[in-house]
């Protein structure tokens, strides 16, 4: 599916509402992601089986080390204004309390950990320009599965986000374990994730 193009930020006229209000409005097909990643909104199509199989695979071990008064959400909007972008990662990990209410987006610096799992549509998205997204907004962790990298499937976590840049902690192949640190504490096998 084509972006459709919006000016990356406020200008006359428009502003963070009229980019909210154009990601609300946007028609998309049932199961389609709408996202606005630096003012642009995209629409990219459903997950494959491997996607969302990797997503719960995930979703279920994290379960296991959050603390009580988190959630894990899948299709939960992240605002990133101060970046023109409004964000639908696979998996988010924040305070439920946040995640309550009325509404269907949350504020980027309430979240823990963001997670991707990249497709064929999406992963250039993924790759760069929400990874300088999630970082430009001060996001902690954020977990990039990679199973269309070139070469081999790639897990890579970043973190101490600084002027729109992470840090890699550590990136290993499928089939290799990584370690997301306190307050998640887990050792992720990535061998359990499919290879698409």
């Amino acid at each position: 599916m084509s972006p459709i193009t919006v000016d990356p930020g406020p200008g006359p006229g428009q502003d963070w509402d009229d980019l909210v209000r154009i990601w609300e409005d946007t028609d998309a097909p049932e199961g389609c992601k709408v996202e606005i990643i630096e003012g642009i909104a995209t629409v990219s199509p459903p997950p494959s089986k491997d996607h969302n199989t990797t997503a719960a695979l995930l979703q279920r071990r994290l379960y296991t080390v959050i603390p009580e008064e988190w959630g894990i959400y899948q299709k939960l909007g992240v605002s990133l204004p101060g970046r023109a972008g409004l964000y639908i990662p696979d998996l988010v990990v924040l305070p439920r309390a946040v995640a309550s209410g009325p509404g269907n987006r949350v504020p980027a610096e309430a979240v823990r950990l963001v997670v991707e799992i990249t497709s064929p549509a999406n992963a250039n998205h993924d790759r760069i320009g929400k990874a300088h997204g999630y970082a430009k907004a001060g996001i902690e962790l954020f977990l990039l599965l990679d199973p269309w990298h070139t070469g081999r499937p790639t897990a890579t976590l970043c973190g101490e986000p600084s002027d729109g840049t992470y840090r890699v902690l550590e990136a290993v192949e499928y089939g290799e374990t990584l370690t997301l640190p306190k307050p998640f504490g887990l050792d992720l096998d990535t061998g359990i994730l499919p290879v698409s």
